[in-house]
């Protein structure tokens, strides 16, 4: 095992240029390696492995790698690149998630670090796909090419995947951080349910067009949705990257740490008031590296384009390649080109599928694809003339599916099939409720108003929250047996420019009868919406408790049948297995581990003050004395819900020590880190003081 460690670290060095990416993946082989010598207790080490997204499954022995691509960005090379991971490491099974991932399973846990050197190959990372670090930056799938949007938001959302994928202020907080940038008004990226939301906006000033952003802050799903707040109606460019650096240092000083149900940022919120959060947001912009960051990279982009040989193409069923025209395929705002999407069922596709797919479309479309939302794939760049041979290839493959992102494109998660907190199948019934459509509805192929989306629990890892129609994984007790079944939600969806509602639950039926709960719902929007009466409108103008009356029937208990006991995809009757979900990489905190993460922290403040990195230098040497302070609280019994508590509480037991280093207070000492600019001068004091207080302080 030991030469086989050895191999894979020369081929890691070989073939990986980006340092600090070699030392992560060593890191993360070298802490596997201590967990399975059990030197490192399961909880400790969950924070670890699900910070470089690898993530236990519900089959016990293998895990799930959630692989990061910021934007939804893909080439050609790198999707192939995946699939040969998949094949090579993993069960050959690509899932394409909600938030522009890709997710693959059944990899052995230490295979990672091996899995992992191979992707950067083609620069392709894991870092910070999951744990308490900044998320997969998301971005409207269409950003470039849509012919609505005031600018490209690409360059800006990418330069925030830049900034932060390395930054400590983004790596340990108290939970996960998720940003998403709409192209437009429309905001198809769903900017109400995030963290931090940007949509595009053009202002004048003195005859001048200047770029910024709509910001909205605190948005949420799960099981206490939380529609955003709007923070700032025009954050000029420059500004987007030292606000949402500002707000990831107040999240990670104030927000709850113990409680991991409360320890998202729409809480925080909650807590403080947006007012007072926004106050706290602004005292910070002095600790931040940048006080202003102008994103470079502006250049229209617009790639190499094919030139496949003349093409002949027979449209032998025109009827259906009209569907796909009408509902699949989009005018760029680059004159005479074309955006084609993929709808793949359930977002799954083979690794034999994809080198399938790559084979019959990378002639005729530009290399860079992107990943959307609702688990499809946008091709981009296709000149109206290969319409025609792209929609032959792909139906030949069974790609050519109309209705993509209607009615009759379900999202959903991939529940009880891999996932450890699932309930119910989710994407059984997905499965079933289009086919329904297809059979019963086919027209709603060309519906966009009404969204259809599944959980496998409460979640929202399949967006339910924010559907029109939508589902949730739960389980009801009928004469001592549990039987699966759905929470049904109505009324939720996007209303535009960061505002949105959040979906109503109406009634819990047996998972077995959700599709009568969608024909219901849609024959009673079809007989009783009035002309141009869009779904929101015909829902709020019946209300919650007249869909309640409407569905009841269907959660009489009374008339149960054996069938009902049986998931969907399942043969044997139900039975509860949840497992703990691992969203938050809970880290256990142990006086002994924290000081020695006090020292590692101390090691990396010194370094990156010799790199000339002094915000980084300071950040870390912070980080020194909470962990220090944390470590010997806990010897005390004492274990404050966030780092600002910690502050507050450490000055009740241990004053004399902060005195000798020449300050009133540890709240005096720490958050000096505030009060002044990230210079050399004030780095090189600040790493002193957090050296001799980590070592004063670890006898007491």
């Amino acid at each position: 095992m030991l030469q086989n460690q050895i191999m894979i670290q020369n081929t890691i060095t070989a073939l990986i240029k980006d340092k600090r990416t070699v030392q992560d993946i060593k890191e993360l082989q070298q802490k596997i390696t201590e967990f399975l010598h059990g030197k490192i207790p399961e909880d400790q080490f969950r924070g670890i492995r699900t910070s470089k997204g690898v993530y236990s499954q519900r089959q016990p022995g293998v895990q799930m790698v959630r692989i990061k691509l910021p934007l939804g960005k893909i080439t050609f090379t790198q999707l192939l690149r995946i699939a040969d991971v998949a094949d090579e490491f993993a069960n050959g099974i690509l899932h394409i998630t909600t938030r522009q991932d890709i997710q693959i399973y059944g990899v052995s846990l230490h295979k990672t670090p091996e899995l992992w050197a191979k992707l950067e190959q083609d620069g392709i990372t894991l870092r910070g796909s999951g744990g308490n670090t900044v998320r997969n930056i998301t971005a409207s799938p269409t950003a470039g090419i849509d012919q609505k949007e005031p600018f490209d938001i690409t360059p800006y959302a990418y330069e925030v995947f830049t900034y932060f994928l390395h930054n400590p202020v983004s790596q340990e907080m108290g939970r996960k951080v998720k940003i998403a940038f709409s192209a437009s008004e429309e905001d198809s990226a769903f900017t109400y349910i995030h963290d931090l939301g940007f949509i595009p906006k053009i202002k004048t000033v003195n005859a001048e067009s200047k770029r910024g952003f709509k910001v909205v802050l605190g948005g949420g799903l799960g099981a206490q949705p939380a529609i955003a707040h709007v923070a700032n109606e025009f954050l000029p460019e420059d500004q987007l990257i030292p606000f949402i650096e500002s707000v990831l240092r107040v999240f990670g000083r104030y927000g709850e740490r113990n409680n991991r149900h409360k320890a998202r940022l729409k809480f925080l919120i909650q807590k403080l008031g947006l007012e007072n959060m926004l106050l706290l947001i602004e005292k910070e912009r002095m600790a931040n590296g940048s006080k202003s960051y102008p994103v470079s990279n502006l250049f229209n982009y617009m790639p190499a384009l094919p030139s496949p040989k003349e093409q002949n193409t027979e449209i032998k069923n025109p009827g259906q390649y009209q569907q796909w025209l009408d509902t699949n395929v989009i005018q760029q705002k680059q004159q005479g080109l074309y955006g084609v999407f993929i709808k793949m069922p359930g977002g799954d596709i083979t690794a034999g599928q994809v080198k399938e797919l790559v084979q019959a479309i990378q002639p005729f479309a530009a290399t860079e694809m992107r990943l959307t939302q609702n688990q499809g794939l946008l091709l981009k760049y296709i000149r109206q003339e290969l319409l025609p041979a792209v929609f032959v290839n792909l139906n030949k493959l069974g790609w050519a599916v109309p209705g993509f992102d209607s009615s009759a494109h379900i999202t959903t998660c991939r529940g009880t099939n891999t996932c450890n907190m699932a309930i119910t199948n989710s994407m059984g019934l997905a499965g079933v409720l289009e086919k329904l459509i297809d059979e019963e509805y086919a027209i709603l192929i060309y519906n966009r108003d009404i969204k259809i989306k599944i959980s496998g629990c409460m979640n929202s890892c399949g967006q339910h929250g924010l559907a029109h129609i939508g589902f949730h994984g739960s389980s009801v007790k009928v004469n001592e047996k549990t039987l699966p079944a759905v929470q049904v939600l109505l009324g939720g969806g996007t209303v535009g420019d960061g505002e949105g509602r959040i979906a109503d639950k109406i009634i819990k039926v047996p998972t077995k009868r959700a599709p009568g709960v969608l024909r219901l719902v849609l024959n009673d929007y079809a007989g009783n919406a009035v002309t141009e009466e869009r779904f929101h409108q015909y829902y709020d103008r019946k209300g919650k408790d007249y869909f309640y009356q409407l569905l009841k029937p269907l959660a009489e208990l009374s008339t149960i049948v054996e069938d009902d006991y049986v998931d969907w995809e399942n043969e044997n009757p139900y039975k509860t297995a949840i497992g703990t979900g691992e969203c938050a990489g809970v880290i256990i905190d142990l006086s002994e581990a924290l000081f020695q993460e006090a020292d590692q922290k101390l090691e990396k403040a010194k370094a990156a003050f010799e790199a000339g990195s002094f915000a980084d230098a300071i950040f870390y040497a912070y980080s020194t004395f909470i962990c220090a302070a944390k470590a010997v609280l806990l010897k005390k019994n004492v274990n404050p819900g966030s780092q600002y508590a910690l502050i507050l509480e450490f000055d009740k037991y241990f004053i004399d020590p902060i005195q000798g280093l020449g300050y009133v207070s540890f709240y005096d000492l720490v958050l000096q880190i505030n009060k002044h600019q990230p210079s050399k001068d004030f780095a090189r004091v600040y790493i002193r003081k957090a050296g001799e207080f980590a070592a004063i302080i670890r006898n007491k």
